[in-house]
């Protein structure tokens, strides 16, 4: 069987997001790297090279796909209860060791992670969304920046379909990418991992690229939301959070901050896990930084009332949750507060419709997918 690396050489197509350099290098836009590639060179994310002056990108395969509740992802001010057909590639720009991903978003860089390709098209995906009664598309699992091409191929199909589509990302972008994307993604997740550059350059990234990315992404209208894995000994310091959730809600007190509980994984499993009081001062941090809408996830039960959406202006409960399950919705048709008619912002239905799952679902793939060798 063909090496992984050869197998994903094959599964490519020219990419869009580059420019050409005066001495014949490709500079690949697709992520804050922003790799200058000569002829036979490979990006850090794994999968873009240039081959004969052609930069080639990841196109017609799938490393997983599940169906999500979408506050899985997570997003909280954004079709609640709505099921979020996820879908990945291989491959990713950072090399975090704590990746819970790690099988897809390592599995060019550690041959303990196997992830084979299975055959997709955009048709595929969307119809099996449609079927599945989701709401939302999106890309997810590995660092969807570095198979844009492939996900706005994706994506045509999905808003064509009626759906609407996500980003769940490191943030890792470019002004250019960024524009590419614009027409075809709605909402947008970014993992803003530390303050804290040092901290970035040990997970194979710089900190100025994110937080330009979640600058332009606010200015240029995705719905936006935020998530930070507290990890102890890492980035939970007081003096990180504050400059943290400060520098959000700079960029504006309205979106969503989603602090979330570490536990070990892959190659990090020190320290110990995040506890529930660990999360609480977090967020205590950020509502004091001038947050609205502050979470604690991955601990239900055990935050409070952190899991819940209030009404900024008068505190009226407009959605209750216990992990995903949503047990109350009183958002207003035109996504107001019922008690008050406050403004919430996000993207909401016009109506909660009867929510579908409350836990992952596995996929048995009906794509007629095969796996490539």
């Amino acid at each position: 069987m063909s090496s992984l690396a050869a197998v994903l050489a094959r599964e490519t197509r020219d990419g869009e997001l580059y420019e050409q350099l005066p001495d014949g290098r490709l500079r690949c836009h697709a992520c804050g790297h922003c790799c200058p590639l000569p002829d036979g060179a490979i990006g850090v994310c794994k999968v873009r090279f240039n081959e004969g002056g052609r930069l080639r990108v990841p196109w017609g395969y799938v490393g997983g796909v599940q169906c999500d509740p979408i506050e899985k992802k997570p997003f909280f001010h954004a079709y609640p209860g709505a099921l979020a057909y996820s879908f990945g590639m291989l491959g990713c720009d950072l090399h975090c060791s704590y990746c819970q991903n790690w099988v897809t978003s390592q599995a060019l860089r550690d041959p303990a992670a196997v992830a084979p390709p299975l055959s997709a098209s955009p048709e595929d995906l969307v119809r099996d969304a449609l079927e599945r009664k989701a709401t939302v598309l999106v890309s997810t699992y590995n660092e969807p920046l570095i198979t844009s091409e492939w996900a706005v191929a994706v994506f045509k199909h999905a808003k064509a379909a009626g759906l609407r589509t996500g980003y769940v990302s490191n943030g890792n972008g470019t002004p250019q990418v960024l524009e590419y994307l614009r027409p075809f993604v709605d909402l947008y997740k970014v993992d803003l991992k530390s303050f804290d550059d040092r901290h970035y350059r040990q997970l194979g990234g710089r900190l100025a690229p994110i937080l330009d990315t979640i600058r332009r992404l606010h200015a240029m209208g995705f719905w936006v939301e935020i998530v930070t894995l507290l990890i102890p000994g890492f980035n939970d310091s007081k003096d990180e959070i504050t400059r943290l959730s400060e520098f959000i809600a700079g960029v504006s007190p309205d979106i969503p901050w989603h602090v979330t509980a570490f536990h070990g994984d892959y190659k990090m499993t020190e320290p110990g896990s995040t506890t529930a009081e660990m999360l609480l001062s977090a967020a205590d941090i950020g509502r004091r930084s001038g947050l609205r809408y502050v979470y604690a996830g991955n601990l239900p039960g055990q935050v409070g009332d952190l899991e819940d959406t209030r009404c900024a202006r008068c505190g009226e409960t407009l959605v209750a949750r216990s992990g995903y399950l949503i047990r109350k919705y009183r958002i207003t048709p035109n996504g107001c507060c019922p008690s008050c008619a406050g403004p919430v912002p996000g993207r909401w239905s016009p109506r909660f419709e009867k929510q579908l799952t409350s836990r992952p679902m596995g996929i048995q793939y009906n794509l007629e997918l095969r796996i490539k060798n």
